[in-house]
């Protein structure tokens, strides 16, 4: 099977390309040359951008094209236009801000709580542009950031049969240490660390670097995945005080995790979201339907994101 991958040296790609290329299938990735990744000898490897195909990114025709950088709705309806009757199927890369908890969690729609964990067919935000506030400039990507947009460009036309996968939060070496803040007093032994309490509780799905790419290799090298959605990540969802545990018992750490009300913590580390909205995944379908499974067991990541934190914050 001929793969061809746009983007794919960020986090998450690099681990699904070797893995496809173990399976002796041919892979091809094209990026824009931001950032390298070591990709074994027989990868092939372009560089362009990707709103414009050289035509030997195109030949011979992929039998499935990844796309793992499609953010807005043009991005999407370019890749639609160019890869119809060019490629047999596509698999694009999603997330769970898609779902209604996710801009209520923000606090840019409001509503009740949804039923968590949120299969596929949960309701959707209704606001739109979910980061443009965020955006370093009003010309950047950011501010068309929608993956409601790109999901229904690449699902609403015919002569591509695509597959979207919803990540969970992506965690591993090289990721921008989400948990920094709370690791760092453990590995250094300190008595207590403080929590946020309503976060505490708060439930949201992560998946390790590793199994989250094999969900990618799964939907590509299995033809019936097309036409589905699917969330991916850990198959229990652990409140975030739970999370913090395990990495204690993996870090041999003894102290005691203190949860505290937003106002008692400095103004820096207040979190101002609403975290009543739990973004936990119900995972069932693609472990069902394409028989995914994690790769790395829960033991090996936690004792690899505890080694990447301590050589990230080496001297």
């Amino acid at each position: 099977m001929h793969v061809l991958i746009l983007g794919g040296t960020g986090l998450t790609g690099p681990h699904a390309v070797r893995r496809m290329h173990a399976f002796g299938h041919q892979v091809t990735v094209y990026h824009r040359g931001e950032r390298e990744a070591d990709f074994p000898a027989g990868v092939r490897h372009l560089h362009g951008d990707f709103t414009a195909f050289p035509k030997e990114a195109l030949r011979p025709g992929p039998d499935v094209v990844v796309h793992m950088w499609a953010m807005t709705e043009a991005d999407a309806q370019f890749f639609v236009e160019t890869f119809r009757g060019v490629a047999g199927r596509a698999v694009v890369i999603s997330s769970g801000d898609v779902y209604h908890a996710y801009g209520c969690m923000q606090k840019l729609e409001s509503g009740l709580p949804d039923p968590a964990p949120l299969p596929e067919d949960a309701p959707l935000r209704q606001s739109r542009y979910p980061y443009r506030k965020m955006a370093p400039g009003p010309d950047h990507w950011m501010t068309r950031y929608d993956k409601i947009l790109v999901e229904q460009a690449v699902m609403g036309h015919g002569g591509l049969p695509a597959t979207v996968l919803r990540f969970p939060a992506v965690i591993g070496p090289n990721e921008h240490r989400r948990f920094h803040r709370w690791l760092q007093p453990m590995l250094r032994g300190d008595r207590e660390v403080t929590i946020q309490d309503d976060w505490a509780r708060w439930r949201w799905t992560h998946g390790f670097v590793e199994d989250v790419a094999e969900a990618v290799v799964l939907a590509a090298t299995r033809p019936e995945a097309a036409g589905r959605i699917y969330n991916v990540g850990e198959p229990r969802t652990p409140a975030m005080a739970e999370r913090l545990a395990e990495f204690a018992r993996a870090a041999g750490w003894r102290g005691r995790l203190v949860e505290v009300p937003p106002a008692d913590l400095p103004e820096v580390d207040r979190m101002p979201y609403d975290f009543a909205h739990h973004l936990a995944y119900d995972t069932n379908r693609i472990r069902s339907e394409l028989g995914y499974a994690e790769v790395v067991s829960r033991e090996d990541a936690l004792a690899r994101m505890l080694s990447w934190e301590t050589e990230a914050t080496a001297p």
